[in-house]
């Protein structure tokens, strides 16, 4: 599987053609799945404080840890001694921008493959936040939209479920990605560099945008 930023698309049906697909029971909404080869997703309780064991059985390098300020005293990193960190703050809110932190997410869970290792994603309950930034990685590495995206989450984890302002930004995603990945391989020379800087002020605008319309929802919220 690769970056994004060094070749266009994975096939996400080759990358998991020898991944077991297991029966969903309620109980596994307690422990972490692989949902595409090295990436895995999972709630707090995954990565809680007498879990290096099976981290480090599952092969976990990395850990994502998806938490608001208000959580940062009960969702903790507890193994930073065994894994390599990364923490995004983020709220399950409808009006929280994601789309910064889905970039943010990339560049961390591919600068994990590329060394080989594996990364796990959680969040509280593994239901919403880290779902959500699982479905915009997968999104922009395999070139899918939202919803075949969100349908292959759900085949290995059933109960995700992002919240309604998550599912809008991501579908919006889809237009962002592509207008920033599709043109590098059509650089060539000194422009490279060049429009690559001019695609990533584009897509932080475009990053901008989705922020407004959130905050926008948020005043048509209080108006009614």
């Amino acid at each position: 599987m690769g970056s994004g930023e060094h070749q266009l698309y994975g096939n996400i049906t080759q990358d998991t053609a020898n991944m077991v697909q297991e029966d969903w029971a309620y109980t596994m909404r307690r422990t972490m799945q692989e949902i595409v080869p090295g990436v895995y997703l999972g709630p707090y309780a995954s990565a809680g404080k007498k879990m290096a064991a099976s981290l480090k059985a599952a092969g976990i390098t990395h850990i994502v840890c998806v938490r608001q300020e208000v959580e940062k005293n009960l969702i903790k990193p507890h193994h930073e001694g065994q894994c390599e960190y990364l923490i995004v703050t983020l709220a399950d809110s409808m009006l929280e921008p994601i789309i910064p932190k889905a970039r943010e997410s990339k560049k961390f869970i591919d600068k994990c493959l590329m060394q080989g290792g594996k990364v796990l994603l959680h969040c509280n309950d593994g239901m919403s936040r880290a779902p959500a930034l699982v479905i915009a990685y997968i999104m922009e590495t395999y070139c899918m939209d939202f919803k075949s995206a969100l349908n292959h989450v759900q085949q290995k984890r059933f109960c995700v479920q992002p919240n309604d302002g998550f599912e809008q930004q991501l579908r919006e995603f889809e237009a962002i990605y592509r207008a920033r990945v599709e043109v590098v391989p059509r650089e060539a020379g000194s422009g490279h560099l060049q429009k690559r800087g001019r695609e990533e002020a584009d897509a932080d605008e475009e990053n901008e945008g989705v922020k407004s319309r959130v905050i926008d929802n948020r005043v048509d919220l209080m108006e009614t």
